[in-house]
């Protein structure tokens, strides 16, 4: 059953740029008329909430200013959201963090701790608390949660990040599973894992055999569509689930020279250096 957004509220983290305002963008075109942007970059999120405000007269557009790695002020934003404007009809955890560095070379409370708890735990945190007012009612509604390729296969130089996507992949299939099996089915989860992206976030980074960095646009247009139809997955491009299906028919020595030689995925971040610029675990 395909969501219809007309008149729907949205939630999307992450939302000041990128695809996070290309979610929201969607959003308001496809009907919704209340979005609300969460961003730790206050000055962004509210030059972007004007921009959307003033292409969607009659829409509402709020912000919330969070930093996604404090549990505390994550549901403390949560609970804030449910007063004021009750349960999203879709929560689009999009924010997140790439450390693309030897494991040795991160930062334990910037890289590890940060990462983890941007990427894997608000999510959680945030999912938990929106949750019951979300599944009250027996009405329609979404959660996409943004993870990526990297839950799908090990790589060089993105341990930590490859951890979180793997956490946030594993809690948000066994959620997916947890509402169709108690009868909650009206809430339905969508995890999206793409490969890189060209958002800036993975610049220097080279795309696998057959895997160019895909547009934000399609990487969005891709995860909306199988988040309003409920489909469980996807993993896009298809090159992501030949990896996988190939990693776990092989031996994993075997598979190492494939995905080392082949496939030319354990080099892909040899020379990555990220929004910054900087080298990679010098930012």
């Amino acid at each position: 059953m395909r969501l219809d957004l007309t008149g729907t509220s949205v939630l999307v983290t992450g939302g000041a740029l990128g695809m996070g305002r290309l979610y929201a963008e969607r959003a308001l075109r496809e009907g919704a008329t209340h979005v609300d942007l969460w961003d730790r970059d206050a000055e962004r999120l509210a030059s972007t909430a004007a921009e959307l405000a003033a292409s969607a007269p009659g829409a509402r557009v709020s912000t919330t200013v969070v930093d996604m790695g404090d549990a505390s002020a994550v549901a403390a934003a949560a609970e804030a959201h449910l007063a004021e404007h009750g349960a999203p009809h879709v929560l689009i955890n999009n924010a997140g963090v790439v450390r693309g560095a030897l494991f040795w070379e991160h930062d334990v409370e910037r890289d590890v701790v940060g990462t983890m708890a941007i990427n894997a735990i608000g999510p959680m945190v945030l999912a938990r608390t929106l949750l019951p007012a979300m599944l009250a009612g027996g009405v329609e509604r979404r959660i996409l949660n943004v993870a990526s390729a990297a839950a799908t296969l090990s790589n060089p130089r993105m341990s930590v990040y490859a951890a979180s996507k793997w956490a946030l992949l594993g809690w948000s299939d066994s959620l997916r599973l947890e509402l169709e099996r108690t009868g909650n089915g009206h809430v339905r989860v969508t995890t999206f894992c793409p490969s890189y992206i060209s958002t800036g976030m993975f610049e220097g980074a080279r795309g696998p055999l057959l895997t160019p960095l895909m547009t934000p646009e399609v990487a969005v247009d891709r995860a909306w569509r199988a988040m309003l139809a409920g489909r469980p997955q996807r993993l896009t491009p298809w090159t992501v689930g030949l990896g996988k299906t190939v990693r776990g028919m092989l031996p994993l020595a075997a598979w190492d020279v494939v995905a080392d030689k082949i496939f030319k995925v354990y080099g892909s971040m040899d020379d990555f250096r990220g929004r910054t610029g900087a080298p990679a675990g010098k930012d």
